[in-house]
């Protein structure tokens, strides 16, 4: 029986019906699930934490390859379908945790090395990121489905970049694995999907310069998206927009450039810049 089949008997038997408001559209094409945990590099040495894990085929897979998985399940009656599977399958290097995954706590991972892996309803994409990229403890490898939009804004370069790219790619490498079709799930979404996997960087390849900060800085800087850059920066920081193209210019750019041509190296320049004005 094919993951369509099962996923359909499987929601009849328990009465399933996915619920468009949690991003419940299920993975029911197999290779996608091997792609995702080829990619994350998924061993035996390995905590996985599952985001969203549905009827449990991604989660059975990790448990084969994977040391320890948490999935971490919204649904409450899918949280208790789970369960109960795991059980009478004796699998027990699964646990099952029914809680919002953007309630979940920072520290629950503190100390240990940990990979997610997970088809993510696409509704909480940027928030999921930012909150464990930027955690105290993040993962090393992140594997996700994603709408194909979102990725390919994640790993844009200029002159397309967005806030988002800038805010994954300042905290990791990012790469889309494979692109995937609405066909590939049940019920089908209305927008195409991809596979990406994004890899913290190493503490000495990241950034050193103050996060809150920098960040701010670029929130000023994308307010108003058809405006050149020194429009944004001069009205954001209060300051005369005569001293804001001279920065620019002086940054080695062109003083009618817009945000989304620069890139992260670019920003930190010009960060250093324009540090100064941001206390």
């Amino acid at each position: 029986m094919n993951l369509l089949n099962k996923t359909l008997e499987l929601s009849r038997i328990y009465g399933v019906r996915p619920e468009r408001s949690k991003g419940q559209n299920f993975l029911v094409e197999e290779e996608y699930y091997d792609q995702a945990i080829l990619a994350a590099q998924v061993t035996k040495a390995d905590t996985v934490l599952e985001v969203g894990p549905g009827l449990g085929f991604l989660t059975e897979k990790l448990a084969k390859t994977a040391k320890k998985v948490i999935a971490v399940e919204l649904d409450k009656k899918l949280a208790g379908i789970l369960t109960a599977g795991f059980l009478s399958k004796s699998i027990r290097n699964v646990s099952i945790i029914n809680e919002d995954i953007l309630n979940f706590r920072d520290d629950f991972f503190a100390g240990q090395n940990y990979k997610i892996v997970a088809n993510l309803p696409y509704n909480i994409s940027s928030i999921f990121l930012r909150k464990f990229l930027s955690s105290a403890q993040p993962p090393e490898t992140m594997v996700l489905m994603l709408q194909k939009e979102v990725a390919e804004r994640i790993v844009a370069q200029p002159p397309q970049m967005s806030l988002l790219a800038l805010s994954v790619q300042f905290y990791a490498e990012a790469e889309i694995i494979s692109l995937v079709p609405p066909t590939a799930f049940w019920p089908q979404p209305e927008v195409d999907s991809a596979l990406i996997k994004i890899v913290r960087k190493a503490s000495a390849n990241q950034p050193q310069v103050d996060a809150k900060l920098f960040f701010r800085l670029l929130k000023i800087a994308y307010s108003a998206k058809r405006k050149m850059l020194k429009n944004n920066l001069a009205n954001g920081l209060h300051l005369p927009m005569a001293e804001v193209e001279n920065i620019i210019v002086k940054s080695g750019h062109n003083p009618k450039i817009r945000a989304q041509e620069l890139s992260l190296e670019n920003w930190l320049n010009l960060f250093a810049n324009f540090s100064g004005f941001m206390v």
